[in-house]
């Protein structure tokens, strides 16, 4: 069997070297330059590749060919390999053609990072032999070549649903919806939506799905939806019969029996965290984890890096990490968790941002805003009359001196772009880099 892998980033590379693995003749093609890292790895593991190029007769020859989920569905190579009839799947789909593990597939627009991370936290802490892979930035098909988990946690983007057929996880959830890389969904939300539900669309009456039962969008499309799983949601607003809600102080996890502990001792903060261990620990009790190690596990998770990290406390003032907040509903949990007067780095690529919808937090948190991208001017105009101090910035070293500069002792500097990163940033992670760099020379001053 001819494999052709599409991309040669770590999803790439993880699948051109699973191919490899089992036999298969393989080739790698990317349109850009593969990094030298991969790069390497090919040359290393004998695969024939290309870069800076797509070579579409090799490319239309193949029998199954697997696109990495940062190639737009809407690419012309695409359309040919759609024209032609030939299978197209995912890195996770491919994967998982090739495993036996159990699988818990973690989607939404936000919090999924967070919410993989908790659940692999509370499988390793319980002894179980799990991998965690997927979007997070470790290649599933790598792990599943190179191991024998039984487990997988993954987290898993729209992107990588939209090329699915097969995939099955044992656990699938859906953490939340809002509007997010509606670029690539005809600027339709329910599109969007519904790609997203793609994660349960081969569970049958052995598996589970868990949702949001707070979620609008999400309780709108079960109504449509033949999910044929075993549905257990989640709530912050009203109890269920089955699965789990959260009071002001407590949280209750309701599987045959009851499983509760005070909110005070979640390691997470803020209400969509409270979100994130309430799902996770479903995820738990289906798999007959005690309690006791489920909250011990609540109680000693770290925050993942880039996700309301704390950098730094200089002069009275906290310096907070929020990079990976891409999106308005992503920057809405973080200043609904701030509790001082916050001055607000944000910016970047805007990906269709609705900015109203968090106006109301704005005006209750915002002390200053501190605008960081090439194009501010779509922040600047709306919030113009809404905040006195708005101030222009097109590099984080800029906007971080600005920031300090305004803030005074008791309030907190958050970076929480609400937008991509490409403007000015290789991706999240290096936009948050940089602003821990640029806060750790103030330190020095």
């Amino acid at each position: 069997m001819k494999i052709v892998v599409l991309g040669g980033g770590e999803s790439g590379f993880g699948a051109a070297y699973l191919a490899k693995e089992k036999g298969f003749e393989v080739f790698l093609s990317d349109r850009g330059i593969i990094k030298p890292e991969y790069k390497k790895l090919l040359q290393e593991n004998n695969i024939d590749f290309e870069e800076e190029n797509h070579n579409e007769e090799k490319i239309l020859a193949a029998d199954w060919i697997v696109k990495s989920p940062g190639i737009p569905k809407k690419a012309d190579i695409v359309f040919k390999i759609k024209q032609k009839g030939i299978r197209l799947s995912s890195e996770i789909e491919f994967a998982s053609e090739f495993t036996n593990a159990k699988i818990i597939a973690i989607t939404g627009s936000n919090g999924k990072t967070t919410t993989a991370s908790l659940i692999y936290h509370i499988l390793k802490n319980d002894g179980f032999n799990v991998g965690l892979g997927g979007n997070i930035g470790k290649s599933f098909a790598k792990m599943v070549a190179e191991g024998n988990h039984e487990f997988y946690v993954l987290e898993v983007s729209s992107f990588q649903l939209d090329d699915i057929q097969n995939f099955r996880p044992m656990i699938s959830m859906l953490l939340n919806l809002s509007k997010d890389h509606l670029d690539q969904y005809n600027y339709n939300y329910e599109e969007y939506a519904l790609a997203k539900f793609r994660i349960a669309e081969n569970q049958e009456n052995d598996n589970f799905f868990i949702y949001n039962k707070d979620d609008e969008m999400s309780e709108n499309l079960l109504q449509k939806l033949a999910i044929k799983a075993k549905m257990l949601p989640f709530s912050l607003k009203e109890k269920v019969k089955e699965g789990a809600y959260a009071t002001e102080n407590k949280i209750f996890v309701k599987l045959q029996q009851e499983f509760s502990m005070n909110v005070e001792e979640l390691s997470l903060v803020g209400n969509h965290n409270i979100a994130n261990s309430l799902a996770a620990s479903i995820a738990g009790k289906i798999l007959n984890i005690s309690d006791q190690s489920i909250r011990n596990s609540l109680m000693t998770f770290q925050a993942v890096e880039h996700r309301l990290e704390e950098v730094a406390e200089i002069s009275g003032v906290k310096y907070i990490n929020d990079s990976k907040a891409t999106n308005v509903n992503a920057a809405y949990y973080a200043l609904e968790s701030m509790k001082n007067p916050t001055v607000w780095i944000v910016g970047g690529v805007d990906k269709g941002n609705e900015y109203a919808e968090i106006e109301q937090l704005v005006h209750k948190k915002v002390k200053a805003i501190v605008c960081m991208g090439i194009d501010n001017q779509k922040i600047i105009d709306f919030f113009k009359d809404k905040k006195d101090l708005i101030y222009s910035t097109s590099s984080m070293e800029e906007a971080v001196q600005v920031a300090e500069t305004v803030a005074e002792k008791g309030d907190t500097v958050l970076l929480s772009p609400c937008c991509a990163s490409f403007d000015l940033f290789q991706n999240y992670e290096d936009r948050g880099n940089q602003f821990k760099n640029e806060v750790k020379k103030l330190i020095n001053i």
